[in-house]
């Protein structure tokens, strides 16, 4: 298995989610598991097996979460140097004419439409270690795409 890394917004987020699952989740399906159960007859009641099939998937999600957080590395982006991309960066690259800029994150919090990339994808990959003013190649399934790394945040 891959290290796997977050940062502190991203670890925040799915604490969020996790204090989320565990109380109000929990509590809105224990409710209608109860209702459900005032129904009567649960060998036929669909209400009640829809409920406990969605009380699964909810203790499935708290333990998904709870060991990706134990097992995650935080990044502390205010001791790296922010001269060369590292996990964390937020660049600005020239491609094709064309300016974009975007964030190095871990594969979890990986959101291509607001410009976060996973450091696990190709381009990431090839921008780590590089420094403002590097040309860049990445093998694309389309070819090769020559990026310019114009600024490091």
């Amino acid at each position: 298995m891959n290290k796997q890394f977050i940062t502190s917004e991203g670890l925040e987020k799915l604490k969020q989610e996790l204090e989320e699952l565990k109380t109000v989740r929990r509590q809105e399906i224990s409710k209608r598991i109860q209702r459900a159960k005032e129904m009567g007859d649960l060998s036929e009641n669909a209400e009640y097996s829809e409920a406990k099939d969605e009380q699964a998937m909810n203790e499935t999600r708290i333990m998904e979460i709870e060991e990706t957080i134990k097992n995650i590395t935080t990044i502390d982006d205010r001791h790296l140097n922010s001269d060369v991309v590292h996990i964390g960066s937020t660049l600005t690259v020239k491609c094709n004419g064309e300016t974009k800029e975007f964030t190095i994150v871990g594969s979890n919090e990986a959101n291509p439409s607001e410009g976060k990339i996973s450091n696990e994808t190709p381009l990431a990959t090839a921008f780590l270690g590089h420094k403002a003013g590097d040309k860049v190649e990445v093998e694309t399934p389309s070819g090769k795409t020559k990026y310019e790394i114009v600024k490091i945040k």
